[in-house]
């Protein structure tokens, strides 16, 4: 059994988890990996019905055939992404160009990652409240999402970098046929894990609350 690490507090945790796309082969022990899927079963569920299972790919030829499904399809998205970048000041180009070359280290590496989570959910399990109005559903997700950010914060406590990617969805037939998963499931995220090259996590850029919440209606300022 190997020694967990010493574990940062749930607000550092939380306040670090950035996206590590720069991860070494180095195998995860086992009990490791059990205390990360361990932290995803703890998140809560519509109904408590968990309609949620996790493929932990660690097979190279399991890996392998995610890298070729993903690769192709970061680079469609990286190149309409930069495009719109164009004629950004130098400055403010400068760390999407980091963002681009962490991607494309990914997606060059993908298959040498340890093991790569592969989260997929069953929708007639799901309490989805939002399915018959007039607009995209998204209420099916909360019985999903936050077991892969109970992993993922699972993960900064174990010292594992991890990234939150779905454009494997783009091709989700060949994912489910390459993982053999049933009818009526789908996939929802692909989070490939291991030990960082690198610092790994760390502080991150996000709007505070005086910008994303509002006092008892919308619009109306919390602060």
């Amino acid at each position: 059994m190997s020694d967990a690490p010493a574990q940062p507090g749930l607000y550092d945790a939380m306040s670090t988890l950035r996206a590590v796309r720069k991860l070494r082969p180095d195998p995860i022990p086992d009990d490791v990996l059990e205390r990360v899927l361990q932290a995803a079963c703890w998140a809560p569920t519509g109904g408590n019905t968990q309609p949620w299972r996790v493929i932990v790919a660690t097979d190279p030829d399991v890996k392998q055939g995610l890298a070729d499904i993903y690769a192709p399809e970061w680079a469609k998205y990286v190149g309409g992404f930069m495009k719109m970048m164009e004629g950004l000041p130098p400055e403010q180009l400068a760390p999407w160009e980091r963002v681009a070359a962490a991607g494309d280290y990914l997606a060059d590496h993908l298959h040498e990652a340890p093991a790569i989570l592969v989260f997929c959910a069953n929708p007639k399990m799901m309490a989805i409240t939002d399915a018959k109005l007039d607009r995209v559903s998204v209420v099916g997700g909360g019985s999903i999402y936050p077991a892969v950010q109970n992993a993922m914060l699972a993960c900064v406590a174990e010292g594992l970098g991890c990234t939150l990617t779905t454009l494997h969805c783009l091709r989700e037939d060949e994912v489910k046929t390459l993982l053999g998963i049933p009818d009526g499931w789908a996939t929802a995220a692909l989070v490939p894990i291991g030990y960082p090259v690198g610092n790994g996590h760390g502080p991150i850029t996000r709007q505070p609350p005086a910008q994303l919440a509002y006092r008892n209606t919308f619009g109306t300022a919390w602060s």
